[in-house]
């Protein structure tokens, strides 16, 4: 049988069903050929553009990021966070998006971040890596300037559970992170895939084994429960290959925050979960041009 036929003989609402719909290398037979160029462009792009590599902006848990500046000074920056469902892949395999975003005329900032599910003597949750976040774009406002960066134009962007995480940090409430913050530190973020409503990725095994997700934590951390942010724009975008709750998770953040906050939310077809980050790489693409927008505004 094939994918589709598989996921059509499975009952809708089991873990089974959870399981098909969220596990995005059992639906793209070539995902290891996307994660290989990833890589492959990541190493090229560390030997040939300027870069400042494995910054501290913190002392916890994978509490580094990447910096790969502007031409011009005094640039608008773009935050990148990385996929990887918030326990896998790492700032360095994602090292292929400042290229294209430099072009842009932006200095790139690409985070890491804790995994799920930590150490048995330190556990790593969704939650507490949103506030490493929070902690990594507070580093980013306060010092980005002694690298060419704007503090004052901050764009986040993000992948699968990285587009979830930008979602969490356009809605931060920045004065409770550290009350010497800007009300709005980020205005503008682009979510690649994302996800924002936690509750159905828990009913998952396959990723709730390494998540351990409470239901708590998925109050906590699920953007779509959350009233809308004032005065802040999320674009979001799912390839047209991606499984339904992928596709209804797009949806869902733009019926909950409403037209205002998510004015762009659209499905561009041909693109798989992995394949869609690849579109951000090439003008012309209409990824490529959202991005160019939200650097702009």
């Amino acid at each position: 049988m094939n994918a589709k036929t598989n996921l059509t003989s499975l009952r809708r609402g089991t873990n089974a069903w959870y399981d098909s719909m969220y596990n995005n290398p059992a639906l793209v037979p070539d995902f290891a050929d996307h994660f290989a160029r990833w890589q492959s462009a990541s190493e090229a792009t560390r030997s040939q553009l300027q870069c400042t590599l494995d910054v501290a902006y913190g002392t916890g848990l994978n509490e580094t990021l990447d910096i790969f500046p502007a031409q011009n000074p005094n640039a608008p920056v773009v935050v990148f966070i990385h996929g990887g469902y918030w326990r896998s892949l790492d700032k360095s395999d994602h090292s292929f998006v400042a290229p294209a975003l430099n072009a842009m005329g932006a200095c790139v900032v690409i985070v890491n971040y804790a995994l799920c599910p930590g150490t048995q003597g330190q556990a790593v949750t969704v939650p507490g890596i949103g506030l490493q976040m929070a902690h990594a774009l507070a580093w980013t406002h306060r010092q980005i300037a002694a690298y060419g960066g704007d503090p004052q134009r901050i764009t986040l962007a993000g992948h699968s559970a990285g587009g979830h995480l930008a979602a969490m940090l356009l809605a931060c409430d920045w004065k409770a992170v550290d009350k010497k913050l800007p009300t709005h530190l980020v205005r503008k973020a682009l979510s690649i895939s994302g996800l924002f409503d936690l509750a159905s990725v828990r009913k998952a095994p396959f990723i709730q084994a390494s998540l351990q997700l409470t239901a708590k934590q998925v109050k906590m951390a699920s953007p779509a429960l959350w009233a809308s942010p004032r005065q802040r724009v999320l674009y979001t975008v799912a390839g047209g290959d991606e499984s339904a709750e992928f596709l209804r998770q797009n949806r869902l953040i733009h019926q909950t925050w409403g037209p205002r906050a998510v004015p762009v939310c659209e499905v561009l077809p041909g693109l798989n979960h992995f394949s869609v980050l690849g579109d951000l790489l090439h003008p012309g693409t209409r990824l490529n041009d959202l991005m160019r927008q939200l650097i702009a505004a």
